[in-house]
């Protein structure tokens, strides 16, 4: 795991300052601080900080092939890089090191562009060829690793791990966009596709790009996708041991490190999982780590610690304020662009918990995009039931009806809270799902906005970002369709960003078992019935794994890393609420509505609406426009 970043001149030749290279590294250097490197020909200029994982001695970058033509710059884990390596040097191929990243090189060398097929991993990664002329930009399947990059005025392109390292480069201008910051509020993140600095691209999951000289900047390059389209055959059993295999399998190659490598356990299904099996796997105690909080309602390290006991692993937990709000600076920093899932907070905290005992610590994210596990895409099957038995032109005017009147009951058991469901059955699949993913709803966004946003936005929304990925999806059903828009737009905006920033910012390399591509292309086939049965998401997964763990962890109720952000604005952050209102960085924009701010602020610590996560949203907003662009914007 490592940081990389690099300047690539697209018309001439022109040199490279290192000092540029540097500085750009430099901002990222919490995610390599074993090492950093600097490599300049020509045009070009590739930097690479380094967090050692495996080959210590003889993994140092930017790394030259054997032929000393292309230059790697990779910040990532191959995990078959052995197997990948036998194939090469079957083919010829001679190397110097045991590590992921000589394979790479090599494996360019070998391949070009269709060396990426064979690597099962997370990376993002800069070669230049000599041979071949250009800079290959590449990134993961699924979007584990991030890339950032910009085109600048003097003709040169940089690109970097985070957004940071492209800020400290003097020409890359800092203008807010607009668009990203709808994006940002009616999804609680800025998607890959979009950015909060105006001009800088994210490169897709799945995608490559191929830079040559003289040549213009091209559009990314999809070399991976994930497919619905086919439905997988045999019992339930054969599925359940192909998928315990499968799992098993991906669990095991992430163990491979030459440092010391723990996990997260959190005592739901999917980190209890992954630890069943490192358990398995493993001649000694795994090492595991867990975070709780002195508030019960969102505390769960009792049933952490039942699955400690039950697999005899090194167990370490620690009791946190669920009041953690002291974090929000840094965060801030850390993600650079605004990211309002507060379970950001607690993710660090456990990740600088492993950090004290261990470098690598596996995760259990990825398998409620995998398998349906969310409570929202199991309410959106149910609802698709209704919408396949009643046309739109009938079914929109009466729900839609429905959903006007039907109060709002925030407060409410949730049998009660009708108001949304009426509203989604009176909309088209697409749109219902994409609201319902969503934070800030359309109507509530245009509320906030001032006539100069409407006019900047230019009818961008949010939303159809997901209604046009769920149009697109190689699928047969909604569900399907609703996982595809996840697996593509909410995994990697959300929860590998989350991720990856929180255990980076304190120097750990997390790895996700349950986004192995070979898994998700597996839940992908199942048929629709082997993933959600009624209101239980991930059905197969809980069917497979209670050969390992009880019911009680298998089929309780889902927590999740949760704050309680509302009470803050009434509570602790009750004056950041009112200088949101009267006196935030937001009104200087010119594109939020004062009043409207100050309604919100009022409306919810009167408590008459729990405007919490709105709030929550436009604090760090505020807070990371701040850090951005300065006080005036």
């Amino acid at each position: 795991m490592c940081g990389i970043a690099g300047i690539y001149h697209l018309q001439t030749a022109k040199p490279v300052e290192e000092a540029r290279v540097r500085a750009m590294t430099d901002a990222i250097a919490h995610r390599g601080p074993d090492g950093s490197g600097c490599w300049l020909a020509p045009g070009v200029g590739l930097g690479h900080l380094r967090l050692a994982i495996i080959d210590l001695a003889g993994g140092v970058q930017p790394m030259a092939s054997a032929d000393g033509q292309a230059m790697i710059s990779y910040n990532g884990e191959i995990y078959n890089f052995r197997e990948v390596r036998a194939e090469l040097e079957a083919l010829g191929r001679t190397f110097r090191t045991h590590s992921d990243t000589e394979v790479i090189v090599e494996a360019w060398r070998q391949w070009g562009p269709d060396c990426l097929s064979r690597l099962n991993g997370m990376f993002a990664f800069a070669i230049h060829d000599q041979q071949r002329g250009g800079l290959f930009l590449a990134r993961d399947r699924l979007g584990v690793k991030p890339l950032h990059y910009a085109e600048l005025s003097d003709g040169s392109v940089i690109f970097g791990s985070e957004l940071k390292a492209l800020l400290a480069h003097p020409l890359l201008r800092r203008s807010p966009d607009f668009s990203a910051i709808d994006d940002y509020l009616g999804l609680g993140y800025v998607p890959d596709d979009a950015s909060i600095v105006a001009g800088v691209k994210k490169l897709p999951a799945g995608h490559y790009l191929l830079l040559r000289r003289g040549q213009p900047l091209p559009r990314p390059v999809q070399w991976w996708d994930i497919s619905f389209a086919d439905r997988a055959k045999g019992s339930a059993a054969a599925l359940e041991e192909q998928l315990v295999g499968i799992m098993r399998s991906a669990v095991t190659d992430r163990m491979i490190s030459d440092v010391p490598l723990g996990a997260f356990l959190s005592g739901g299904v999917d980190s209890s999982s992954v630890v069943a099996l490192m358990a398995e796997a493993s001649g000694q105690a795994v090492k595991t780590c867990s975070i709780g909080f002195d508030h019960p309602e969102f505390d769960e390290t009792r049933y952490a610690a039942q699955i400690a006991a039950r697999f005899a692993t090194d167990h370490r937990s620690r009791i946190v304020s669920a009041d953690d709000y002291g974090l929000i600076d840094t965060l801030v920093h850390a993600f650079d662009e605004p990211f309002a899932d507060a379970s950001a907070l607690p993710t660090y905290r456990v990740s600088e918990l492993a950090r004290e005992t261990v470098t690598v610590a596996l995760s259990g994210d990825g398998a409620d995009e995998a398998f349906a596990g969310y409570r929202r895409l199991t309410f959106f099957n149910a609802e698709e039931r209704v919408r396949r038995l009643m046309p739109m032109g009938l079914r929109g005017p009466l729900f839609g009806t429905l959903g006007k009147l039907y109060p709002k009951m925030d407060w409410a058991p949730q049998v009660l809270r009708a108001k949304s469901t009426l509203q989604g059955l009176g909309r088209s699949s697409e749109e219902a799902y994409a609201v319902a993913v969503g934070v800030t709803p359309p109507g509530l966004r245009a509320r906030l906005y001032t006539d100069r946003a409407v006019r900047d936005l230019q009818g961008h929304r949010a939303e159809d970002r997901y209604i046009a990925a769920m149009r697109a999806a190689p699928a047969r059903s909604a569900l399907d369709r609703a996982q595809y828009a996840d697996l593509k737009i909410w995994l990697p905006g959300d929860i590998l960003t989350k991720v990856d920033r929180a255990s980076m910012a304190v120097s750990l390399e997390a790895r996700e078992p349950l986004v192995d591509y070979r898994l998700v292309e597996f839940a992908a086939r199942l048929p629709v019935s082997m993933r959600v049965r009624g209101t239980t998401g991930k059905w197969l997964m809980k069917q497979a794994m209670r050969r390992y763990l009880p019911d009680d962890i298998l089929f309780r109720k889902k927590m999740g890393f949760s704050t309680p952000i509302s009470a803050w604005f009434r509570g602790p952050l009750a004056a950041d609420a009112q200088r949101i209102a009267r006196g935030s960085g937001l009104s200087e924009t010119g594109w939020f509505d004062p009043k409207m701010l100050d309604t919100i602020v009022t409306e919810h610590q009167s408590g008459r609406v729990d405007h919490g996560r709105l709030l929550w949203q436009l604090l760090m907003l505020d807070r990371s426009l701040g850090n951005l662009f300065g006080a005036g914007r």
